[in-house]
């Protein structure tokens, strides 16, 4: 067995993992600048995170079928192809309408890689190590997160630098941009690599190239083991052959139903609690606490650095502690962090001293304040209601931040410590735990198109929760959104303790006799 070769290739793969996280936390660095560059309304902004995910979803729908038909390699390199496209596109975007349509290309190649990618090292990983390789896919996504956040807050201070070449490349006239372009790097390198990667020796044998498998897989597995798995590969693709096509009614039948409903509503409770508002948004909400811009940028790194450790920590707790006990302290974390940055929030107030406004008075007249100063403003609302009537539209979504950090009083560390707090609550729970659920729960013969179906569900939960955030900081204010997540997570937490079943050191079999009921 040549452990470095199929480490190697799995790495060179799993590196699509770590471009589908970067392209999809990328934006949250993103969103203060293009608000008022491109004239945007809250469901714009929205729109401009919540597209990728869009497209992200039916590229996962189709990425199986066209990579049984053209091979797994093949659709990766397109995939990588696409990413480079997205971000050229989006660096260089004229228009609103064309940041959305660039970034929908890179949302292709993110619902690609994050199937193939997985699919792939299963396919060439020994069978005593598939899931720890298959789980470097899963830790280059969290990287690709936690990197994302620090090239943003590496590119605001580079623009603010006197360094010449920084200067010379305008990174502080086109800071955004550098911020999405910049992933053209390891897409490019993405993309090259794969050059050096074999075709799937599974889509080899079941396309007929039996002797390419069969290299390919001594390769990775030694000669004797490698013949043994080609007839067993062989067996399977007969088998599938021969089965029947499972149709979606079959998910609706009475004895699938309890299994159904924990699938659905673990898919929803994922996302509903509100990961990728605080994911896609970071710089945002810790900028309404008053920090400042800077500030906000480094605090999103240590977001990205919680969701990488307290991942590490569920897969190595997973198989020791058991899922329900993860999903359970996680969700109870979730609630609870989420409770503590409502209250925070609620129980801020906003006040423009005179003193205050003529700190101001380098982007507003000091005039166009009067009305409201020294005015107490008991939420976020009625402050921004009365600012935006006040400065007017361009100058809000200019400044708003610096008016915020001046006018807020509140405790920004309690604010931090429950974004922290969720971050970690939700990387050691529900968010890996939810994937090993699905391939236990759901029954041998439906358990591909069950994984699928409740996959589109956690992906259309997604895009929901990305397009409304800002509408909802807007309208709603920052403590009713935040209430909003916690109640979901708590409505979560008593279903996970009334209905899921323990699945660690059950037997796929064994599960099905407790949890299907004919």
């Amino acid at each position: 067995m040549n452990l470095k070769y199929s480490a190697a290739v799995s790495l060179i793969v799993a590196l699509g993992g770590f471009l589908m996280g970067f392209d999809a936390s990328v934006i949250s660095g993103v969103v203060k600048f293009i608000e008022p560059q491109f004239d945007l309304s809250k469901i714009q902004l929205g729109w401009a995170v919540s597209c990728l995910t869009l497209t992200a979803t039916l590229a996962m729908m189709l990425a199986g079928p066209v990579s049984d038909r053209f091979g797994r390699r093949s659709v990766l390199k397109c995939a990588a192809a696409l990413y480079f496209i997205s971000a050229l596109g989006s660096a260089i975007a004229p228009n609103f309408t064309m940041l959305v349509l660039a970034r929908m290309i890179g949302g292709i190649g993110v619902g690609a890689s994050l199937i193939i990618a997985p699919m792939y090292i299963a396919e060439i990983a020994p069978p005593k190590l598939r899931g720890t390789m298959v789980s470097f896919n899963q830790l280059n996504i969290v990287l690709g997160i936690s990197v994302a956040f620090f090239t943003n807050y590496m590119i605001l201070q580079l623009g603010k630098s006197n360094e010449n070449w920084g200067t010379w490349l305008q990174f502080d006239a086109y800071n955004w941009r550098w911020m999405l372009g910049l992933e053209a790097i390891p897409a490019f390198l993405y993309f090259f690599l794969l050059f050096f990667v074999p075709r799937s020796p599974r889509w080899l044998a079941m396309n007929g190239l039996d002797d390419e498998a069969l290299d390919v897989m001594k390769k990775a597995l030694g000669e004797s083991e490698a013949k043994k798995q080609l007839v067993n590969i062989a067996r399977s693709i007969q088998s599938s052959k021969n089965k029947e096509r499972i149709s979606v009614k079959e998910l609706f039948k009475p004895s699938l139903k309890l299994v159904l409903i924990i699938g659905v509503v673990i898919a929803i409770t994922q996302q509903i609690t509100g990961i990728n508002s605080v994911f896609f948004y970071a710089p945002m909400i810790f900028e309404q606490t008053g920090i400042g811009t800077d500030a906000s940028f480094s605090q999103a790194i240590l977001v990205g650095l919680t969701n990488l450790v307290f991942t590490l920590f569920a897969i190595w707790l997973i198989d020791r502690v058991g899922r329900k006990p993860l999903l359970i302290y996680g969700l109870f974390g979730i609630a609870v962090s989420m409770f503590v940055l409502s209250a925070s929030f609620g129980d801020a107030t906003y006040q423009l001293s005179k003193k205050s406004i003529s700190e101001c008075s380098d982007f507003v007249e000091p005039s166009q304040l009067k009305e409201i100063e020294n005015v107490v403003f008991e939420s976020d609302i009625e402050f921004n209601k009365a600012l935006l009537s006040s400065v007017g539209e361009q100058t809000f979504k200019e400044h708003q931040s610096e008016f915020i950090a001046k006018a807020i009083s509140i405790n920004p560390w309690l604010v931090l410590t429950g974004i922290i707090g969720f971050v970690a609550s939700f990387a050691i729970s529900i968010g890996p735990v939810m994937w090993v659920l699905f391939s236990e729960l759901f029954p041998n013969r439906v358990r591909g198109l069950a994984i699928s179906f409740v996959g589109l569900i956690n992906s259309g939960i997604s895009f929901v929760v990305q397009l409304a955030f800002p509408w909802e900081q807007m309208n709603l204010g920052n403590a009713t959104t935040f209430l909003i997540y916690g109640i979901f997570g708590a409505l979560g937490l008593v279903f996970v303790i009334v209905m899921l079943p323990e699945t660690k050191g059950k037997s796929l079999e064994e599960l099905e006799v407790i949890l299907i009921k004919e």
